[in-house]
């Protein structure tokens, strides 16, 4: 038997359920990009809030393109179950905080009319890196923010809030990008003053763009993971999600009106997120895709795989210790080779089952704040970094297409282009264009000859 409202009877007593009334709460929160990672940490954040007497905090979720979410989602009336593995046991939780899952480019005007509604306060994303529609200098692709990107249909919410006399927003940027806040807020200001000139004024008066970091490793869940979740939940929930016993969610404190009290269950509401988000994104993320690029190389699955390799594990080490950690003004208490350490002992952890090739989807558009930036700050110091530039070369061979064999197509916007880069020129042409003096890259760290003869 399926999840759903009728059937949540029926779960083992061994799932922990909602602490509320489901049908009593409003929606307060319209979602953009509700997968996994989304339902690991905010949607269960948020879950936990209403537990602990937060009201009218549902959340709408919207799919800018896929109904597979919805179709996961909708049928279990927005129940999913969340199970936190670790080596030693598992955990499971009903999760009651989604109301339904619309798909924007089959719904449009529903998904407007929700971030219009007077209940909601709070827009959010996890859409990934491509989803804002960034050109290579970081300012907003005219030609991807179309009708069917998230600035459209924000936009579109906010011009009736505003006409009907109704607050501004909180847009809250859940994904992984340095300074997130501030750069969601250039890109809605850029699309606002091109297609909505006369709402720019309101939306800078009554709209606010906080930064964040989150920290929890959430991979793709798979038929298995379905079954072992029935196993212990006794339903089939076509929406589990299987992460880590750790997350962590630091929040900059700049809401434009009410917000859920996310603080009173865990998550860290601050004046400056930039310590923690530059340790997350340099040192775990950084250490991840390396691990991933030169994992799939040494022809390993898993994250657990490639962090039990000695070379590999000591790779990891040197990144985030040697040449992340360093370039990195911790806030005050925040202890990196303790979280260095931390993270060696997460990526260890067996239960998860973090696909390399998960990790390697979209590497163009990680790489700048995973790797280059840490290369800028480091060749500013006159320090070198070893451990990223051997991931870097693991990088263009992936992109070359050296893992498709076993690993399949590579997954990446930018795919055809750098085929092409390498169908025109050999490895010391191809380093040049994508890192040399004017390359495709060059915005974040231009290479030195000797850095370009390493990668060559």
């Amino acid at each position: 038997m399926r999840l759903s409202t009728a059937a949540a009877s029926r779960l083992s007593a061994d799932v922990v359920r909602p602490g509320y009334d489901r049908a009593a709460q409003a929606v307060g929160i319209v979602h953009f990009g509700i997968g996994a990672f989304h339902r690991a940490h905010q949607a269960w954040y948020t879950d936990l809030a209403m537990g602990h007497g937060d009201r009218d905090w549902m959340i709408t979720g919207a799919s800018l393109r896929s109904a597979d979410v919805a179709t996961q989602m909708n049928p279990q009336d927005g129940l999913y179950t969340l199970s936190e593995r670790s080596a030693a046991s598992i955990g499971v939780r009903l999760v009651g905080s989604v109301r339904r899952v619309l798909v924007a480019s089959e719904q449009p005007e529903a998904v407007i009319a929700e971030l219009a509604a007077p209940s909601t306060r709070i827009a959010s994303f996890t859409v990934t890196e491509k989803g804002y529609c960034r050109a290579a200098d970081g300012s907003l692709d005219f030609n991807l923010a179309h009708s069917q990107s998230l600035y459209y249909f924000v936009t579109q919410g906010l011009r009736r809030r505003r006409d009907a006399g109704l607050p501004g927003l909180t847009l809250l940027s859940c994904d992984n990008l340095a300074d997130n806040g501030r750069q969601l807020e250039a890109l809605m200001q850029a699309y606002i003053a091109r297609h909505e000139p006369d709402l720019a004024a309101w939306f800078a008066d009554n709209c606010t763009c906080p930064a964040t970091m989150i920290d929890r490793i959430v991979p793709a869940t798979t038929d298995a993971d379905r079954k072992a979740v029935a196993g212990i939940s006794g339903l089939d929930d076509a929406a589990a999600v299987v992460t880590e016993p750790f997350s962590q969610w630091v929040i900059e404190d700049r809401f434009a009106g009410a917000r859920p009290r996310w603080d009173a269950v865990g998550a860290e509401l601050v004046a400056d997120v930039a310590p923690y988000e530059t340790a997350k994104l340099r040192m775990l993320n950084g250490a991840h895709s390396a691990l991933a690029y030169r994992g799939l190389m040494a022809g390993y699955g898993y994250v657990h795989e490639a962090i039990a390799d000695p070379d590999l594990r000591a790779m990891a080490q040197r990144l985030m210790l040697e040449e992340a950690a360093p370039t990195i003004a911790a806030a005050p208490g925040q202890d990196l080779p303790a979280y260095a350490a931390a993270l060696i002992e997460r990526f260890a952890n067996p239960a998860l089952n973090h696909r390399l090739i998960q990790i390697a989807m979209d590497g163009s558009q990680k790489i700048p704040q995973r790797w280059l930036e840490t290369l800028a700050a480091n060749q500013r110091q006159g320090r070198s970094c070893p451990a990223i530039l051997s991931a870097i070369n693991a990088w263009m061979n992936h992109v070359r297409g050296d893992n498709t064999a076993i690993w399949g197509p590579v997954d990446d916007p930018m795919a055809d282009r750098l085929r092409a880069l390498w169908q025109a020129g050999e490895r010391s042409a191809v380093a040049r264009a994508l890192f040399g003096a004017g390359g495709l890259f060059a915005q974040t760290w231009t290479a030195t000859d000797d850095d370009l003869a390493a990668l060559s």
